[in-house]
């Protein structure tokens, strides 16, 4: 029971207050909206990448920790951050590869884990 004691109870709120916010956008975006649920991926995504290339998510990565980093906003950051990271090492070429770099273990994961949900799941065919 001693790593109860030791768990940041503010850092705990702050991520999932962050995190549901940005969740609830997309949802709103999904609902209010005629984007398709890609599109809004592919714009969390895109946003995290600016935010992060310009300076501005790390100060909300400090704030709100996992509830900034686990949603596709902190992946476009994690991406923008290999690539400036690369590039002062490997020059040029780390445009193309810093990011893919800096993001390998968040998109093993995901092929995998989504590998073994399509192993247990059963497809539908949606009604058109």
């Amino acid at each position: 029971m001693e790593f109860l004691q030791n768990l940041d109870w503010m850092l705990l709120l702050r991520s999932f207050i962050i995190g549901g916010l940005i969740c609830v956008i997309g949802q709103i975006l999904i609902d209010k909206t005629k984007l398709t649920p890609a599109r809004v991926l592919v714009i969390f995504v895109t946003m995290g990448a600016i935010l992060g290339g310009l300076g501005v998510y790390k100060y909300l990565v400090d704030f709100a920790g996992a509830g900034a980093t686990v949603p596709l906003t902190g992946f476009g950051n994690a991406l923008a951050k290999g690539v400036i990271d690369e590039i002062s090492s490997s020059g040029i070429i780390g445009i193309f590869t810093g990011g893919v770099k800096a993001a390998a273990g968040g998109i093993s994961a995901a092929i995998f884990f989504g590998y073994l949900a399509a192993l247990i799941s059963k497809p539908k065919m949606k009604k058109q």
